[in-house]
């Protein structure tokens, strides 16, 4: 099992690391990530449970431990954050299933192909 604590630290400190060798990239991450944070018609604890359902679409372990830190911060509830996963896992099995027929559809081509 993960200890997601520490993994968030680990990444803080490498992280650190990359924007003293890439400053400028750190730079364009840091603007990426607050652009519309300040005038956003959406509150932080939205914000941060779309986040969280992007991070598992994505399979990233340090945006989930870092945005469940900052839900939970913004009031965000085990229910809420349920909730937001629930719609992460409905888009994923959405996305399977049209690359499924993406996937038949390709076969038909190939077969058509292949009779020339």
């Amino acid at each position: 099992m993960i200890d997601w604590n520490a993994y968030r630290q680990q990444l803080g400190t490498t992280i650190t690391e990359i924007a003293r060798t890439s400053p400028d990239v750190m730079k364009g991450y840091r603007t990426l990530a607050t652009a519309k944070t300040a005038e956003s018609s959406l509150d932080a604890k939205t914000r941060e449970l779309i986040s969280l359902a992007v991070a598992v679409t994505l399979r990233c372990d340090g945006c989930i431990t870092t945005h469940v830190e900052l839900a939970r911060k913004n009031g965000a509830t085990k229910e809420e954050i349920t909730d937001a996963l629930s719609v992460a896992i409905s888009v994923n099995a959405g996305a399977a299933l049209v690359y499924s027929a993406r996937t038949i559809d390709a076969f038909h081509e190939a077969e058509e192909q292949a009779k020339g």
